[in-house]
């Protein structure tokens, strides 16, 4: 007869219970290093994509090459400790890609090999808040190196080089780098996918908005469902309109001033309204078309000052119980041309005031510089597009629906760090930047008098080569031989991995924006100098699931 199998200590997954040393840094190791190891393969020219498989599916997975798309699908992992330790480093590298758009993969590496050196000096016995000083230390003295590598890049050559440096498709770089010499840092581009093999751009002028005609008949140019007008006049309200009586005042106005067109900027007007425009609708005398006012909330009110600026008019507004009653020509705002088709309206030469332009976008330019709000930022950002007005779209082609889905999202990825780069200037690349620091970090660990401190930079010194060697391994390079290579050629040397040859990166023209490695580097290290900190772990009761997995897919199917 069978012995019986002895029962198991290990708490039930669903059972709330507590962690001590050293099983609490055993367990985030092991977690941080399966996340590293799924998103290390996309570093590098020669990367390699990662399959992810939707749970409960059938069919392909889903490949991917960029490390925040990777772990955004990676929702659990089964062991609770490995949990803990995967989620850290997943929210660290979503919070990269939230404030730069790249170097996930990049920042995933350094919080690797930082917890792993920290992991290894508390084991004898060092001081974990200490250390945890000592690496702050360090990687501002890493921020500071960083900054003073920092150079500027200018004119299309250079911009299509850094934007190589990203993406690795040329045919993407020549245009990105076109585009971003024109627009500059704070231009519009919309990227969109394309329906052709080849990519392709196509320039806007002057200033436009997502929202288009009320009404097909309001085009005078049926076949391209489009008006365009000289010379026109605009009313910016955000009312709403449900009686051609209240319209009237301001029609009555543009007639009287012998003014060809009048765009009409309002929330909504009603089929009365509509009808109204419709049956006084004389091409050759004046036009009056309709627009919904573009946005919701915040976003309106930032449209509507922007168009007031802009265009030298007043707003009408609901929250000031605005009404036309009394409206003259000098309430309307002017552009040299005004056009609109179903989806989006535009303004060209808007005639507002200049200096009251200039003084605005530098109230935007400076809450953009002071801003940390990431979403906030990118909304500034476009409003200084706009009234700078730079406008270009960028539409993304190949051969299946796939391969486009992912050639808009590199692009989306690389204009969003070419802004950056713009703005803050560009480091050497490859991991070269992050490996220069090695110098500065031995001198102050030298100069050390805390032996905590001093450990905190010796990690560093270790930890800035993993880049470098990550991509290098996934170029089929030996890693450490290789990198020695590099660190005895000097500062600002790295492996050119299509050559293989070891260069000067930036006379070799590889770039990596200076805003993506900074942070990259403080998000990692800070990140990893607080989880260093953890000693007790508390988990809480996990309820079961209602119903097991395959009993849900067996319904669906």
């Amino acid at each position: 007869m069978p012995l019986p199998s002895p029962k198991s200590t290990e708490p039930r997954p669903q059972t709330p219970y507590v962690v001590f040393q050293p099983k609490v840094h055993r367990g985030l190791r092991r977690g941080i290093a399966k996340i590293v190891s799924a998103v290390q393969p996309t570093l590098g020219p020669h990367s390699r994509v990662t399959a992810v498989q939707h749970a409960g599916e059938r069919g392909l997975p889903d490949l991917f090459d960029n490390g925040a798309e990777i772990v955004r699908r990676i929702l659990q992992i089964p062991d609770r400790d490995e949990d803990l330790g995967a989620m850290l480093v997943r929210d660290m590298m979503w919070r990269v890609q939230l404030q730069v758009g790249d170097g996930t993969a990049m920042a995933a590496m350094l919080y690797q090999a930082v917890y792993e050196g920290g992991v290894h000096y508390l084991s004898s016995d060092g001081h974990a808040s200490r250390l945890r000083g000592g690496l702050d230390k360090g990687m501002r003295l890493i921020i500071d190196q960083l900054g003073q590598m920092t150079t500027r890049m200018e004119g299309k050559p250079q911009l299509a080089r850094l934007a190589a440096s990203i993406c690795y498709d040329e045919s993407l770089a020549l245009l990105l780098g076109e585009i971003f010499e024109i627009i500059g840092e704070f231009g519009r581009v919309e990227i969109r996918e394309g329906r052709g093999r080849r990519h392709e751009r196509e320039y806007v002028e002057g200033m436009y908005w997502d929202s288009g005609l009320m009404s097909r008949w309001m085009a005078t140019d049926q076949g391209r469902k489009r008006c365009d007008f000289e010379n026109a006049a605009i009313l910016i309200t955000d009312l709403e309109f449900t009686d051609p009586r209240q319209l009237l005042p301001a029609l009555a106005a543009a007639i009287d001033a012998d003014l060809p067109a009048l765009l009409i900027i309002a929330n909504n007007l009603s089929d009365a309204v509509l009808s109204f425009l419709a049956a006084n609708k004389k091409p050759d005398k004046f036009q009056a078309v309709a627009v919904r006012t573009p946005g919701f909330g915040d976003d309106q009110m930032m449209a509507l000052q922007n168009l007031t600026v802009l265009t030298g008019g007043r707003s009408f507004l609901r929250v000031l119980d605005s009404s036309l009653e009394g409206i003259t020509v000098a309430d309307f705002g002017y552009a040299r041309r005004v056009w609109a088709d179903m989806s989006y309206f535009g303004v060209v030469g808007g005639k507002g005031d200049a200096r009251g332009l200039r003084e605005h976008l530098v109230h935007l330019r400076r809450q953009y510089a002071q801003t940390e709000d990431p979403v906030r930022k990118v909304k500034l950002r476009a409003q200084i597009g706009k009234l700078l007005g730079g406008s270009a779209t960028l539409w993304i082609g190949g051969t299946t629906e796939s391969e486009i889905k992912r050639g808009t999202a590199i692009a989306e990825r690389t204009a969003q760090a070419m802004r950056g780069a713009l703005a803050d200037g560009v480091v050497p690349g490859g991991g070269a930047a992050l490996l220069a620091c090695h110098p500065a970090l031995e001198q102050a660990q030298a100069a050390a008098e805390d032996p905590d401190e001093r450990a905190a930079y010796r990690i560093l010194a270790r930890a800035v080569e993993a880049p470098m060697r990550a991509i290098i391994g996934n170029a089929g390079f030996d890693e450490y031989a290789t990198t020695s290579l590099v660190r005895a050629a000097g500062q600002g040397y790295g492996l050119d991995v299509e050559t293989g040859r070891v260069v000067d990166m930036a006379a070799a023209g590889i770039y990596d924006p200076a805003h993506v490695v900074k942070s990259a580097a403080y998000a990692a290290i800070s990140g990893a100098a607080l989880a260093l900190t953890v000693d007790v772990v508390v988990h809480r009761r996990r309820p079961p699931l209602a119903e097991p997995p395959t009993a849900m897919l067996q319904k669906r199917l």
